[in-house]
Parts: C-alpha cells; sequence; structure tokens
C-alpha cells in the first residue's frame, strides 16, 4: 500500500507505512510534498518507506491586476502539481491537508480520478476563512474559494479533521461526513534532558545574545562553560541550572493576521514595569520562532522597545532544534486565534508533548485542547496575559505554585502519540477497503 500526502506542513503523517508498525513489512514508501525550502525533521528523512519530491513556490506574476495574478499563479501551480503527481508511483491513497486546498483539492481528485485512487482530505481549517483575514468575507475571491472548498470537499472518499466542531460545521454546512483525529504530538516532543539542555543553549549563543551567560556570580565555578540558564563543570561534566538564572518563555508564529503578537508585547511591557516597581519576579527571555510575511513589521515593533529585564529574540529554528527548546522551556504562549474558530493550535500540542505548560488566547473551541487552570491557561487580551505571567513565574523558580502544578498534571496525563492516534483511528478505515 502507498500514500501519498501532499501537504506544507509535516505533522499529520504517520512516520510508518499505512499497513504495518514495522517498516520491514512495507509494501511501499510514504511519499510527501513538503516545501523546497522547509527541511524536515531527521525522523523524516532517515525513513527509507518515505521519498519527499520537493515542489518549489512559484513566484507571483508581476503584471497586471492582482485578481490577474492570483489566477495565472493558481492555474500554473496546478499544472506544476498535477504534473509532478503523475510522473510519480501510483498510490493506493491520497492524503491532502487542507489549507491549503486551492489549486491542491481539485488537483488531488483528477490525479486519483486518473489512478483510480481514494482522496482523503485532512481538514486542519478553511481556506477561505485564513484569506477572509486580508480580503474580508464579502471579497469576491473569498466567495470563490469558499464555494470551491464546498464543491470539491465533497468529491473526496474520506475525510479527517481537527475538532469535534470542526465535524459537525463540515456535516451541517458542507454535507462532508469526517472523523475526529486529533492532532498529537510526535515522540520526539519530550522534556529535554539537562545535558542536552545545556548544549543546545551553547548552540543558540552562538548567534543570540539571550542565550548567552549576561554575569558571573561568586558562587560560580569560573572554570565552567555557561549559558545564561545552565553551567557545566569540565571536570566531572556535571551540568546545573544556574542561581538566578531569566526564565524562559516560548512561543511559536508563522507571522500571519491571525496571531497578534502586539498582544503579548503589552503583557511584557507591564511585566517589565512590575519588575520596576520591586515585584519578585525572575528576567525573562522570551523567543518567538517562525517565519512568515509579518515577521518584519513585528520585529520593527520589538526594536523600538526598551526593556531591561526581558530579551527577545525570533529564530528560525532548525527540525531538530525545535522540540528541544520547547522541551527545556518555563511557559509556552500561543495567540492564535482560529480563523474559522474551528481548529486548534499544533504549536500547543508540541508544547504538551514537551509537558511544556502554556498560556493560550481563547477562542470558541479552544477547550477541547487546552483545559484551563489544569494543563494551562486561556486569557482574552494582553492584561489577562500580563496578570497570568506575574502569578506563574512570582517567586520563581520554585518548585511550588500554579506552573508546576500545570507540569506535573502534563506529565500524568500520558497523552497519545502521534502513532499510536493514527494507529487508533486511521488504520481500522484503511483495513476496512483492504
Amino acid at each position: 500500500m502507498r500514500l501519498l500526502h501532499l501537504s506544507t506542513a509535516g505533522h499529520r503523517i504517520p512516520s510508518l507505512p499505512l499497513n504495518s508498525a514495522n517498516p520491514e513489512q512495507a509494501d511501499g514508501p510514504l511519499w510527501r510534498r513538503p516545501s523546497a525550502e522547509t527541511k524536515p525533521h531527521s525522523d523524516v528523512l532517515g525513513n527509507e518507506n518515505i521519498r519527499i519530491v520537493p515542489i518549489s513556490d512559484l513566484k507571483a506574476l508581476q503584471v497586471g491586476p492582482k485578481i490577474f495574478q492570483y489566477v495565472v499563479k493558481v492555474i500554473a501551480q496546478a499544472m506544476q502539481l498535477l504534473y509532478t503527481m503523475l510522473t510519480i508511483d501510483q498510490p493506493s491513497y491520497v492524503l491532502l491537508q487542507n489549507p491549503p486546498g486551492l489549486p491542491s483539492i481539485a488537483v488531488a481528485w483528477v490525479a486519483c480520478l486518473v489512478w483510480r485512487s481514494k482522496l482523503i482530505i485532512d481538514w486542519h481549517n478553511y481556506g477561505y476563512t485564513i484569506m477572509s483575514l486580508i480580503h474580508g468575507r464579502n471579497h469576491l475571491l473569498v466567495q470563490i474559494a469558499k464555494w470551491y472548498e464546498k464543491l470539491f470537499g465533497r468529491l473526496s472518499d474520506y475525510n479527517f479533521c481537527v475538532t469535534n466542531a470542526m465535524k459537525e460545521d463540515l456535516w451541517e454546512k458542507c454535507n462532508i461526513k469526517a472523523v475526529t483525529l486529533y492532532d498529537k504530538p510526535a515522540s520526539y516532543f519530550k522534556e529535554t534532558p539537562l545535558e542536552l539542555q545545556h548544549q543546545l543553549y551553547m548552540k543558540l549563543a552562538k548567534v543570540y545574545e539571550p542565550f548567552k551567560a549576561q554575569y558571573v556570580t561568586e558562587s560560580v565555578n569560573s572554570s565552567a562553560e555557561r549559558s545564561a540558564f545552565t553551567e557545566m563543570d569540565h571536570k566531572n561534566g556535571c551540568v546545573i541550572k544556574t542561581r538566578g538564572r531569566p526564565a524562559l518563555l516560548i512561543s511559536s508564529t508563522s507571522w500571519t493576521e491571525d496571531e497578534d503578537f502586539s498582544v503579548l508585547l503589552k503583557a511584557l511591557e507591564d511585566y517589565e514595569r512590575c519588575i520596576n516597581e520591586g515585584v519578585k519576579l525572575p528576567s525573562l527571555v522570551c523567543v518567538i520562532t517562525g517565519k512568515g510575511p509579518l515577521k518584519e513589521y513585528y520585529n520593527q515593533l520589538i526594536d523600538k522597545l526598551y526593556f531591561k529585564h526581558i530579551q527577545i529574540c525570533t529564530p528560525w529554528l532548525e527540525a531538530e532544534d525545535y522540540p528541544l527548546l520547547l522541551g527545556s522551556a518555563d511557559l509556552g504562549v500561543c495567540l492564535h486565534k482560529s480563523s474559522s474558530g474551528l481548529d486548534l493550535p499544533m504549536k500547543v500540542v508540541d508544547m504538551f508533548g514537551c509537558c511544556l505548560p502554556v498560556c493560550a488566547i481563547h477562542f470558541e473551541c479552544l477547550h477541547e485542547l487546552v483545559k484551563h487552570n489544569e494543563n494551562g491557561l486561556i486569557f482574552r487580551d494582553s492584561n489577562e496575559l500580563a496578570e497570568q505571567l506575574k502569578m506563574l513565574f512570582l517567586e520563581f523558580p520554585t518548585l511550588e505554585g500554579k506552573l508546576h502544578n500545570f507540569r506535573r498534571n502534563l506529565r500524568a496525563s500520558k497523552q497519545l502519540r502521534w502513532d499510536e492516534s493514527w494507529d487508533q483511528t486511521v488504520l481500522p478505515l484503511f483495513k476496512q477497503n483492504e
């Protein structure tokens, strides 16, 4: 059995073949179509049952009206994708992650007709609601995209979705029957051992100032190798966390319109003001990872801030380093606001896999993932976030308080991993059709 997976991201995909938990019993490779400029995790690159077929991003045509440029680009993408798909071995199933679905859904449907393969759509969100963030819901392109998704979405053989709320919406509005397949963290999202934390900090310190040791106290071994958070004694290789270390706060983003990072920046200004007023709070290192269209805009806002006790950096991390940093952090912050109100942020799933407590901004179905006061906190604005940061980091790094309780609850939850969830929810569907 072969599976062709069409996606610009690699989260919702099994690392092993569909028909076996043992890679040695595979009938064929698992195909992926990632972005040409994003390097997948080594677990994917090193899997002999996965073949990657990259497709380069097409540059937009710079002639004529915007809508004409967009139409031409979509047509060119459709031709490029269809040609690429039909030149590879015939798969049994095509698994398409949506969005982006324009033109992928129609192209995948045509390819499945030629191959006589089954088309599966993995609904993460609606593409038209993401477009509406830029153009507005009544824009012609948005209305066309909405019609397109509903029409071609109904042509699929099977459907998965990321929340029960989306499952209900697909049925009520599109007459599409879907199975809820919650995102789960891959096995490499886990707490990072202290020695690996130190190695990561020292690596990042070569590029990013906040990870460098800021000062040396009298109690610190003068021969030790130090980062902002850890030190290693060269004599015995022992790694400890430095006294008076800053707290490490992490967020990740694609820097798009559905995440307003001014909320976090305003909360950090409030946090800084409290430290200046004498409240016993730790310094913060705030790491915002990712890349996207609004990154430069927010970097300009960050450059205008003057903080004495807070350092902010916005790196693009290697695939192997990102889970290590999540597993080393003290708190995660999520500013993802679903454009449809029906999807869940994958970044929080990954954070929970690392037993990292989260503060997440509220939207309709977030409760399906974040349990307020159990595995994290939900906030609605910058004022609420600021109060949560101050409450969680008061007397840091004491092992008492809510931050520790949240982490303990996450450890005790023993949540399913991605491969386990896939085996329980998806494999039975394929076995019915063998």
